[in-house]
Parts: structure tokens; C-alpha cells; sequence
């Protein structure tokens, strides 16, 4: 069973960071295409990262620049680093694997 634990965020003023981990089991972390995305109250699930198990990454445009995706294999934990934030990230991150969300956690940037 896949299973995804979201963990790190809070509140932080604009400008600010936050670094936000995902405790992945049940399935091959490492050889898995791993995702974050994120849900703002009233509005859709965005699409924020995306993780490939051959190093490579991708960013919606939004975030680019700001945010940077990692995964420790090892620890089959993956994380977003989050940098610059505005108060438009304001949303509930969810780690993602094929379609199947953690529980999500809070992300608020507000001063």
C-alpha cells in the first residue's frame, strides 16, 4: 500500500521559506516519478514539481527559481524547498505518487 506523510509546513511571512518533507513507503521510492502539488482554498489541485528517478525535474512556472524538488533514495523521503515565498503559494501541499496523495499540509504565507 502506497503511503505518503507530508510534513513542514506553517505560516511565514512573504519573502520567507519553508522546507517541506514527504515520508514515502509501500512501494520502489527509487525508481518512482514523485510530484508535489498544491491546492489554494476554492481553487483546483496545480500541478507545483515533479521528481524523476533519473535526476531530472520539473517546475510549474510559477515557482520556478524559487522552489527546488530533492529526494533522498535512502531515506525514501522527498522534500521541497521552498524559497521566496508569496502570498499566492498560500495553499495545502500534497506529496503525489501516481495519482495518490498524502493528507496534505498546510502551507500559509502571510504577514
Amino acid at each position: 500500500e502506497v503511503q505518503l506523510l507530508e510534513s513542514g509546513g506553517g505560516l511565514v511571512q512573504p519573502g520567507g521559506s519553508l522546507r517541506l518533507s514527504c515520508a514515502a513507503s509501500g512501494f520502489p521510492f527509487s525508481t518512482s516519478v514523485m510530484s508535489w502539488a498544491r491546492q489554494a482554498p476554492g481553487q483546483g489541485l496545480e500541478w507545483v514539481s515533479n521528481s524523476y528517478s533519473d535526476g531530472g525535474t520539473w517546475y510549474v512556472d510559477s515557482v520556478k527559481g524559487r522552489f527546488t524538488i530533492s529526494r533522498d533514495n535512502a531515506k525514501n523521503t522527498l522534500y521541497l524547498q521552498m524559497n521566496s515565498l508569496k502570498p499566492e503559494d498560500t495553499a495545502v501541499y500534497y506529496c503525489a505518487k501516481a495519482g495518490v496523495r498524502g493528507q496534505g499540509t498546510q502551507v500559509t504565507v502571510s504577514s
